[in-house]
């Protein structure tokens, strides 16, 4: 009976539904505090509330401001890591770097007016014309963005020494190299060493991803304001003014920029820069954490507003026991300041204290690859679907561009030209140059999908034709431009994407694709010559063999059923990871191995009971049938630069994968896709469960396993999972990568939960144990929330048949 109702208690906690009524109401201006001298902290602080307002007592408000399923999880979660924050309060770097006015001139043209704190570039006129865009005299306003190319090579050399130490150290701890130095900056290192950081840190080469094209962009918000006068010729003032920073989120800075610019109208001094710069770089982010890759992954694809609030309120609580220390050897000690956790995790908010005006700031929490401002997947899309869907229109042929014959829907058009590295310019004739800049922004953002790089460092949100020498040295590259003038020089570009008319057009100037080994390869088994529409049928029928028609009609559903842009982007992250595993299965065909996988010799060993790597399909001429179709598209990607640094980035993130002995995406999508066997079933199942047992330590488990097993052989280079300890540190970074693999959009545990319903009890146990570790996660708690009640009874079936048996 006992044993009976503490199931029946479990159950009603886990059932739980999560009330976004319970979230505090927004403070007020009034509660904003001011800052401790005696710190290097930013100002204004970030949310924060007095001890004498009525708000819920911290950390006691933790259980009401979040969904949990299980309170003992938030409190205590299985993560040892330090928290760390984003942008330190004491970090040398800036938001804002740099802060630039120009104007134009009747007589000389577009002329810069300051540069603040010092001049960015030599070249003023490069600049100011590029913040002057053609036809801005007859707009009120109009925004652009572009970016600067800034040599940062001092950074660049203390950023290399700073890794450099942290090789040697991890070098010296795994035993490849003696200890050597001696002396107390030495020992001071040791001393200041983070202790979590011994086995995995994902954290500690974070600043690399950003490096290995070079230095970062330094991004530019740029305003335009034009202001009537009848006194001065062309009874006009036109005034821009830029923000520089190497932020990519860089729009929340517009409605401080609103504000600077008509106060410079006023006051047109460079005090008004002066003031500007210091509010900006007072804007405190110390209380945003860092996350790791697989976090912030799993936070941009879903909408749980309190997704990892444990990190968000332990730097709280590092936050207030700092304060009280220092207010208890102050004299005389002031109130206590109470801090909030943020509403929303997506989103950290800020202040920014300006001309006395606090302006409220939301910055994003995870940063995704190739992400830059503030722009709309959805608007991109119907553009140029309307058109194409109302009065479809045949492109010239193209085995890049055209995959699916001359109607290829024209955002699988540019999404072939992002991929295959051509020259696209989206037009915006009589447009705001703002339209163009979120055109090409969003583009990038398309083709990356979070995964791939390459895009934006090539990227041009704004350009004219006094830059088109500079623009035509660059390969591949993406740009915004207003002037007409382009649409008649098909020499300039492959692509052409007027936003206007909602309607692309292929050059007639564009080089042909190359004959390749891969296409080749297929048309020996094809029988003779072969394009992207007549390959054969593929998962989608004889008409749509790359499946992309079908994709694109589903897309366009979601968006008329009204769904986000989060949902909307989730959707092309999907595409991409498919395209790129497509890619792998495509070379490994062709050419015997794949550089777009790593370590399937690791995987394919069995060492959980399973084996297999890849993509997924029912059959073997299924597979060829979609590989024929992709044929094109996957030659014309393999040579350019998203390719290579995608390479380069799976090669580092092999490195630091929690589990790499198993394909968890290969085995999920067995069980998605395939009518498996309860034998093949089960073994899938019970491969997940032991390795995330395993992972948590070698006393999980009462038999030696594999991992265990393992851990008794010498340390493999190529193995980089057996050169980690088991640990709750690790069997939470294990349990992060299953999540990554089942986002919401992927249906979530629903496929691992038809495991309670296996005719083995074995089976069924085991997967009671991973739904459990599931539950005690800090982001696994919200996927089980989403479970359907269904699944959830059959948990508790399954757990109660458990404990009977074992009573």
């Amino acid at each position: 009976m006992a044993q009976r109702n503490g199931i029946t208690a479990a159950q009603s906690v886990l059932q739980r539904q999560p009330s976004l009524s319970s979230f505090p109401p927004s403070r007020s201006p009034s509660s904003i505090s001011i800052r401790n001298e005696n710190t290097k902290s930013r100002s204004p602080q970030p949310p924060m509330v007095r001890e004498d307002e009525d708000t819920p007592e911290w950390p006691n408000s933790h259980s009401r401001n979040s969904s949990l399923s299980a309170p003992q999880a938030a409190e205590s979660p299985k993560n040892t890591r330090k928290v760390r924050s984003q942008y330190p309060a004491d970090s040398p770097e800036k938001h804002v770097e740099y802060i630039l006015v120009a104007s134009f001139d009747i007589d000389r043209g577009s002329v810069m007016e300051h540069q603040y704190p010092a001049a960015i570039s030599g070249d003023e006129t490069m600049l100011a014309e590029l913040m002057l865009p053609d036809q801005a005299h007859v707009r009120s306003q109009d925004w652009t963005i572009f970016f600067l190319h800034k040599d940062n090579s001092a950074n660049d050399e203390e950023k290399e020494a700073r890794r450099e130490r942290r090789r040697r150290r991890k070098r010296i701890k795994e035993g490849l190299e003696e200890d050597t130095e001696v002396g107390a900056e030495h020992a001071m290192e040791e001393e200041s060493e983070d202790p979590s950081d011994s086995d995995y840190d994902e954290f500690a080469d974070a600043s690399d991803e950003a490096d290995i094209d070079g230095p970062p962009l330094v991004y530019v918000l740029n305003l335009v304001n034009t202001k009537q006068d009848n006194t001065v010729k062309r009874g006009a003032i036109v005034k821009a003014m830029a923000i520089c920073t190497r932020h990519s989120f860089l729009h929340i800075y517009k409605p401080l920029l609103l504000l600077a610019l008509e106060e410079y109208f006023r006051a047109p001094v460079v005090e008004t820069l002066a003031s500007l710069y210091e509010a900006l770089n007072s804007m405190d982010l110390s209380l945003m954490p860092q996350l790791s890759p697989l976090e912030r992954f799993i936070l941009q694809s879903t909408d749980a507003k309190d997704m990892f609030i444990e990190k968000f309120e332990q730097m709280i609580r590092i936050r207030m026991a700092e304060d009280a220390e220092r207010n208890s050897t102050e004299s005389p000690r002031k109130p206590l300041t109470k801090y909030a956790p943020p509403r929303d995790t997506h989103e950290f908010e800020s202040k920014v204290m300006y001309n006395g005006i606090p302006i409220p700031i939301k910055v994003p929490t995870a940063l995704i690859p190739e992400t830059v401002g503030d722009f709309s997947l959805i608007k991109l899309i119907q553009t140029f679907s309307t058109p194409h869907l109302t009065s479809p229109q045949p492109f010239a042929l193209h085995p890049h561009l055209t995959t699916s014959g001359a109607y290829t829907h024209p955002i699988i058009v540019l999404m072939n030209a992002l991929l295959t590295q051509k020259r696209i310019i989206f037009l915006g004739h009589n447009r705001p140059s703002n339209e163009v800049a979120e055109a090409v922004l969003a583009a990038c953002a398309l083709a990356s999908g979070g995964l791939l790089r390459g895009f934006v460092r090539h990227a041009f949100p704004y350009t004219d034709l006094t830059k088109i020498d500079d623009l035509l040295k660059v390969p591949g590259f993406i740009a915004g431009v207003t002037n007409p003038a382009f649409s008649h020089k098909p020499e300039w570009w492959d692509l052409l994407c007027d936003l206007p008319t909602g309607r692309m057009k292929i050059s007639n100037r564009i080089e042909s694709a190359p004959v390749t080994d891969g296409l080749l390869f297929f048309q020996q088994q094809q029988g003779g010559p072969m394009n992207g529409a007549t390959v054969g049928e593929g998962k989608s029928g004889p008409g749509d063999p790359t499946g992309d028609t079908q994709f694109m009609e589903s897309l366009n559903q979601s968006i008329a059923n009204h769904h986000g842009e989060n949902a909307i982007r989730a959707r092309w992250r999907s595409w991409i990871l498919k395209f790129s595993r497509i890619a792998s299965a495509f070379e490994e065909t062709v050419y015997g191995a794949s550089a777009l996988y790593i370590g399937s010799q690791d995987t394919d060993a069995g060492s959980y009971g399973v084996s297999g790597h890849g993509f997924v399909w029912p059959d073997e001429a299924s597979k060829m049938k979609e590989l024929a179709a992709n044929v094109h598209r996957v030659e014309g990607w393999r040579s350019t630069r998203s390719y290579y640094t995608f390479v380069q980035d799976l090669a580092r993130r092999w490195t630091k994968r929690p589990l790499a002995s198993i394909d968890l995406h290969h085995h999920h999508d067995r069980l998605r896709w395939l009518r498996l066997g309860h034998e093949q079933s089960a073994a899938i199942y019970l491969a997940f469960a032991r390795a995330i047992q395993d992972a948590g330590g070698p006393n999980s488990t009462t038999s030696e396993t594999p991992m265990e097993r393992s851990l008794t052989q010498p340390l493999s280079p190529r193995s980089p999972f057996q050169q980690r300890r088991p640990s709750e540190q690790l069997q939470y970074d294990t349990i992060l990568q299953l999540l990554t693999v089942i986002p919401e959009s992927n249906s979530g545990l629903f496929y691992i939960a038809l495991g309670l319903f296996h005719p083995k009890q074995e089976v069924r146990i085991a997967v009671v144990g991973l739904l459990e570790r599931i539950m005690e996660h800090a982001a696994g708690r919200h996927f089980w929330a989403t479970l359907g009640r269904f699944a959830k009874l059959a948990f508790f079936r399954v757990k109660r048949e458990e404990m009977g048996a074992g009573a």
